[in-house]
């Protein structure tokens, strides 16, 4: 049965948007898309003319579209903005080592600079190496502190005034369902916030926020753009996994619920009386921490003692060890 395209152009439609449910065409499809992201990085003023903007590519199809919208946009608008990418490579064999190919594919098609650090250079550890110790089941909390701050280290060394990650809608509406499951009310805070910044940071913008992950894929899949699919091997373990499968079954019944979990979060709010932490800089590495000593530093510092575990738990309980030079009286503080 041929359906013709909801924007009443005269064409028949190709696909039925998971977001809103219209049959399009190809070419109205990537006109909504594009209008829709355009419309939020307007809306929230996310850029002003002259920014030099990093954008964080790791080779996948969120990075890879929102390079490719990003460029389109600043020719199409006059956006007036200067885009390099910044990708970590975080020294997983068959993994990232194949993903970085992509990435330098994006960046000879794309026409952008490209800036690659490793966890190596800035940490002396690999990922491989850092799971040798730890084994799976905490690897991925080294992966996300390390890149996150691997992150603000490549964009300071850039001199970028700000940083854009492809974060989708899914991303953030699983990360709201994460930090209510673990009772974390400051994350819940901060990870609807279209910007993140604090003092003395380099701010970070999502324009991929309301932008749904089926629609992405449709989006590269129709455009041909080449991007990297094959899921990290060290992911299946990881505590996201169980929010994103939860999410799913969500949006079967209920597509809108990654919008509606979205501004749940919007409009959460902490009660009168309730003291956040105060996000500042790490007293050893000088990047942004809600601690004296940032979560990295304390877990670099655990790998480097041999005591890998060490950043994994309660901070005050880390913060005693870092304070304890011999390594017999660690064994009495913490229960490795």
């Amino acid at each position: 049965m041929v359906i013709s395209c909801s924007a009443h152009c005269g064409k028949n439609a190709v696909l039925k948007r998971p977001k809103t449910g219209d049959a399009l065409c190809k070419e109205c499809f990537f006109w909504a898309f594009e209008t829709e992201i355009h419309n939020t990085i307007i809306g929230a003023s996310l850029f002003k003319r002259g920014t030099r903007v990093a954008v964080a590519a790791s080779g996948g199809k969120d990075s890879t579209v929102l390079a490719y919208v990003l460029k389109l946009l600043n020719k199409r608008h006059d956006y007036g903005l200067n885009l390099v990418l910044l990708s970590v490579d975080e020294g997983i064999t068959g993994y990232r080592d194949d993903s970085l190919e992509t990435v330098k594919q994006n960046r000879d098609d794309y026409e952008m600079p490209l800036k690659i650090l490793s966890y190596e250079e800035l940490y002396g550890w690999t990922m491989d190496a850092i799971v040798k110790q730890i084994g799976r089941k905490n690897n991925c909390t080294f992966c996300g502190v390390f890149r996150r701050q691997a992150l603000d280290r490549g964009a300071s060394l850039l001199g970028v005034d700000c940083m854009a990650t492809g974060h989708n809608a899914d991303d953030i509406a699983e990360t709201v369902l994460m930090n209510i499951l673990r009772g974390d009310i400051a994350r819940l805070q901060r990870c609807t916030d279209i910007i993140t910044a604090c003092e003395g940071s380099i701010p970070r913008c999502k324009p991929l926020k309301y932008t749904y992950e089926k629609e992405i894929v449709m989006y590269a899949y129709f455009k041909r753009l080449h991007y990297f699919s094959t899921e990290c091997v060290f992911a299946p373990n990881a505590y996201r996994g169980h929010a994103r499968a939860f999410l799913k079954d969500l949006e079967k019944i209920r597509p809108t619920a990654i919008i509606d979990i979205i501004h749940s979060g919007e409009g959460l709010s902490v009660r009168e009386g309730v003291n956040l932490p105060e996000r500042g800089t790490c007293s050893q590495c000088g990047f942004i921490s809600s601690q004296k000593i940032c979560k990295a530093c304390v877990l670099l510092e655990g790998l480097n003692r041999g005591l890998p575990r060490l950043g994994i738990g309660k901070t005050s309980k880390a913060n005693l060890v870092l304070q304890t030079p011999s390594k017999k009286n660690l064994k009495t503080i913490v229960d490795f």
